[in-house]
């Protein structure tokens, strides 16, 4: 068993590198671990640092939770080059988002705004924890000691008998 885990282990370990041979035959991973290509950036150092600050906060549609800075999607390099198109025409960081949350939605956004179109998903949270708690208080409220109540003669009696016997 150990030798086959030790065999599963290489194996694993090996395959990115067939893959490397076959594609090119270099061994090029760095390269593919960054999402934005040396070709896709700003010349001027602002405007560069002001796109991947907002390729940041903005979702690659197709991998749903990855920025599209961090995404290696084509869609997001199209949205990475708009970005930077955008900025180059002079549009504010406002004016970008607002354009693209026009043409694809609020969901590009990874963090969403909060205005009261979208108050009930924000508080949902909150008014489940408050509907929970008060059906806990309800159902527990009236489960405290119990009050004492005397026994009548008949009860005592009959406890008395059933003592004798024991």
């Amino acid at each position: 068993m150990k030798r086959f885990l030790i065999a599963l282990a290489l194996t694993a370990l090996l395959l990115p590198a067939g893959g490397a041979l076959q594609s090119g035959g270099s061994f090029d991973f760095v390269s593919q671990a960054w999402a934005v290509d040396p070709d896709e950036m700003l010349k001027d150092p602002k405007l560069e640092a002001r796109a991947r600050d907002l390729s940041e906060h903005l979702r690659c549609l197709v991998c749903q939770n990855e920025s599209i800075d961090d995404s290696n999607a084509d869609l997001a390099k199209d949205l990475r080059v708009l970005v930077r198109e955008r900025i180059k025409a002079g549009d504010t960081d406002e004016q970008v988002k607002k354009f693209l949350v026009d043409r694809y939605g609020e969901f590009v956004l990874l963090r969403p705004v909060f205005d009261w179109k979208n108050l009930l998903l924000w508080a949902a949270p909150v008014i489940v924890l408050l509907i929970g708690g008060i059906a806990l208080f309800m159902r527990f409220r009236g489960t405290g000691a119990l009050s004492e109540s005397k026994l009548s003669a008949s009860e005592e009696r009959a406890l008395a008998d059933i003592l004798k016997k024991y």
